[in-house]
């Protein structure tokens, strides 16, 4: 078992599908009952880590086999002396065999178990009422689940969740009005997706993975980069080895974003930074970025051999720019007000698709809305899935995509997609999206 953390290798994140299908083959071949016994094990262990002084330690369990991954939490806490309850979210005549074998033997160790009732608010509660069980696109659910979810979400101490917080979409990040928001996560066999984008990362906590003693092999459905890599750099070089950058951008009243996109480049270790401004009343005081101005009868031949960033606070101004661009960029990186052009004209449209086949490298950096203009939907179906909606714009578009966010997606065309680890809600503020 391990925290999830930066500066870490990447990591592979499987879908509910992959995963659940990996759960029955790994059960398979164990006696029956032993991949619970260790979950709810694992569990227990994190959540003694986490709380060793608590009180007292609870339950909410639900119908299916994350309810029998916390009832032997429950037995585990309660044999090592622990002040241990459980309240049970479901039929115990219903629940799967697994996890009625567990409800026998936490009753046998003498486990105190009662049908739902309300929690000690000063207990460490254990969130294990629904894990994977939660459906593609499910909102309605029977009552007793919607009190346990109600119960979690209003109990106001400590809360690990057992594989997801209740009512997270694995695959998506998406969550029901009533998940409830974890101290902490501890996901079992495999890493999902859903923990790292979206709401799941604000749901989730600090997230740690326990593989049980297994090893998934299926296709992931993403990768969790995570790791931060230096490229060093050797005492002969110099700045014409690092390469160069010009950012197209500044309209009058938003020149600051192409200054911002400048000063980030240089700070990311470009060798030159050229800024063109389309506002030149702009001042000039950057002492490291070498200003010019963009002509437009003149485009430069440079530009073929530069990483290129259109867009920045480019307002309308920067679609007389972006034919050029597209057509003579060696690298193209397209962003804010540039993908807006982008969206809004079918000849910047075929321009775009057209560097594809000139194997022209592309980045599109969207934040949700311009994802949203960029596929003809709303922002809401663009959060309801990133993962998809970035891996469409990407096919799309012939593209690298960056969808902004948090847990910030990286898609590329028919290539499995990244997940960032890095980013908080400090980004939440203008320039940052251009930096």
């Amino acid at each position: 078992m391990h925290r999830v953390l930066l500066n870490r290798p990447a990591l592979p994140l499987f879908s509910t599908r992959a995963t659940r299908a990996f759960e029955q083959a790994v059960a398979a071949s164990l006696a029956p009952g032993t991949l619970m016994q260790r979950a709810g094990a694992a569990t227990a262990r994190l959540a003694l880590a986490l709380t060793p002084h608590a009180p007292s330690f609870w339950v909410i369990a639900g119908q299916g086999n994350n309810g029998g991954d916390g009832l032997e939490a429950a037995r585990w806490l309660h044999l090592r002396g622990q002040c241990v309850g459980v309240a049970l979210f479901a039929d115990p005549a219903r629940l799967p065999p697994d996890a009625q074998q567990a409800l026998t033997r936490a009753e046998a160790a003498g486990v105190a178990i009662q049908a739902e009732g309300p929690v000690p608010a000063e207990a460490m509660v254990i969130d294990a009422l629904l894990g994977l069980g939660l459906q593609p696109g499910q909102r309605s659910h029977s009552p007793a689940l919607d009190r346990g979810l109600n119960a979690l979400q209003q109990h106001a101490g400590p809360l690990l969740a057992v594989d997801l917080p209740s009512g997270l979409d694995a695959d998506t990040g998406a969550g029901l009005p009533n998940t409830p928001h974890a101290t902490a996560t501890l996901s079992l066999l495999t890493l999902k997706p859903g923990l790292f984008t979206g709401r799941g990362r604000d749901l989730s906590g600090a997230i740690w993975w326990d593989d049980l003693g297994t090893h998934c092999s299926s296709l992931p459905q993403a990768w969790l980069n995570s790791e931060l890599s230096i490229i060093p750099r050797t005492h002969d070089q110099h700045k014409g080895s690092f390469g160069d950058v010009t950012v197209i951008g500044g309209a009058p009243g938003m020149a600051g974003a192409a200054l911002l996109a400048g000063t980030a480049a240089m700070a990311a270790g470009a060798g030159r930074v050229y800024v063109n401004l389309l506002d030149p009343n702009t001042p000039e005081n950057y002492p490291a970025l070498m200003f010019r101005p963009l002509k437009p009868d003149s485009r430069p031949a440079a530009w073929a051999q530069q990483t290129l960033v259109c867009g920045c606070g480019g307002g309308e101004l920067i679609a007389e720019v972006l034919p050029s661009a597209l057509s003579l960029a060696g690298r193209l990186v397209i962003d804010a007000d540039g993908l807006n052009a982008v969206s809004a004209h079918a000849a910047l449209q075929h321009q775009l698709r057209n560097r594809s086949a000139k194997n022209r490298p592309t980045i599109l950096t969207p934040h949700p809305l311009e994802a949203a203009r960029l596929l003809g939907v709303t922002v809401r179906e663009i959060q309801a899935d990133r993962l998809a909606a970035a891996q469409s714009l990407a096919e799309q578009w012939g593209c690298t995509v960056v969808l902004k966010g948090s847990g910030t997606v990286v898609a590329a065309p028919q290539s499995t997609p990244w997940v960032n680890l890095s980013g908080n809600a400090s980004l939440a503020t203008a320039g940052t999206g251009d930096v």
